[in-house]
């Protein structure tokens, strides 16, 4: 398909769900596996875990460690690309293989994992883009970093709420779901190059929103470690300069595609 990045499929198990769970990561050793390990409850007859590795060395992708932890299919890309081109890869798999919707997490063990049915349940109730939150009743928001609080509560959320014409609060978590639906709506059109970082999430809370599909937010956990560094995969200076572009970009519309207004 054109726009997907190249990438490898190493499926465990057969579809068993109607919906599935990408776990998108990157060198996320340690935290990985704890992660999956507490995903096997939650998910169980709820989704089909997939890991959708953009180049992991560290061995924490290796399929023996993943087998044993319930992973249902791994996806590795070969690709250029960063976050978005593993998105692209996530979404085109699992299309193809005929899931009804996608629940997304990051693999860095940060997100409340017990929070998956409750977005499935939304994509089952007809819900098109479901965006995880801290800030609404029933979330969790633990340790965050004070200037990552204010950017998101003075920036993020406002911009991208005025560009979609309704309230979000936690735009810059990247706990949420998509239906099968507004994956393959070509007025959204999600199989572009110029999707290579941040700029397909940020896109995607702004063009659901617009063209009037169902947008909702569940409570959700997110907890940083007291002590240590953060982690992320942002850095202090490139990295979020370029989360502004993508925030300033997606907002004024431009990675609508061609024609489409």
């Amino acid at each position: 398909m054109t726009g997907v990045p190249a990438y490898r499929a190493d499926e465990f198990a057969p579809k068993g769900a109607e919906y599935c769970v990408c776990v998108f990561v990157l060198n996320e050793d340690g935290k990985l596996q704890k992660q999956l390990a507490a995903m096997r409850g939650p998910c169980r007859g709820v989704a089909d875990v997939v890991v959708a590795d953009g180049g992991s060395t560290d061995g924490s992708t290796d399929p023996a460690v993943l087998r044993p932890l319930g992973v249902n299919t791994l996806l590795t890309k070969t690709g250029p690309g960063k976050l978005g081109a593993q998105m692209r890869m996530a979404f085109s798999w699992a299309l193809a293989r005929g899931y009804k919707g996608v629940v997304v997490i990051d693999g860095n063990g940060k997100d409340g994992v017990d929070a998956v049915p409750a977005f499935v349940d939304k994509l089952e109730a007809g819900f098109d883009h479901v965006q995880g939150s801290r800030f609404v009743r029933g979330g969790v928001s633990e340790n965050l970093p004070l200037s990552r609080w204010l950017g998101v509560k003075l920036l993020h959320a406002p911009l991208l709420s005025l560009a979609s014409r309704r309230r979000y609060t936690d735009t810059t978590n990247g706990f949420r779901a998509y239906s099968r639906r507004l994956l393959e709506d070509p007025r959204v059109a999600v199989f572009r190059d110029v999707f290579g970082g941040y700029e397909l999430h940020y896109y995607l809370a702004v063009r659901a929103a617009r063209l009037g599909f169902r947008v909702c937010e569940v409570p959700v956990a997110r907890r940083y470690p007291a002590q240590g560094p953060t982690p992320t995969k942002i850095t202090p200076v490139r990295g979020n300069l370029r989360v502004l572009r993508c925030l300033f970009a997606a907002c004024l519309g431009r990675y609508n595609p061609p024609g489409k207004v």
